[in-house]
């Protein structure tokens, strides 16, 4: 699986609130909507999800692939 993938398959299994805390950490981190971070890391050239998000929700992502196979 690339990236885009795994996240589309992280994204699948986590709950939609989580989802939304990744993509509003991501979105004010660059200084974007949570839509275009949607997009820039479901994007075909994407890197893994981990490298866009920061802080505790980027340790609570990292824990929760592991727990998901997914890392």
């Amino acid at each position: 699986m690339n990236n885009n993938q795994i996240t589309k398959r992280l994204f699948s299994l986590l709950q939609p609130q989580t989802v939304a805390i990744i993509l509003e950490n991501i979105a004010n981190h660059y200084g974007i909507s949570a839509v275009d971070a949607k997009a820039e890391v479901l994007d075909d050239e994407a890197e893994s999800i981990l490298d866009y998000v920061t802080g505790s929700v980027r340790t609570a992502t990292s824990l929760q692939m592991k727990r998901l196979n997914l890392a």
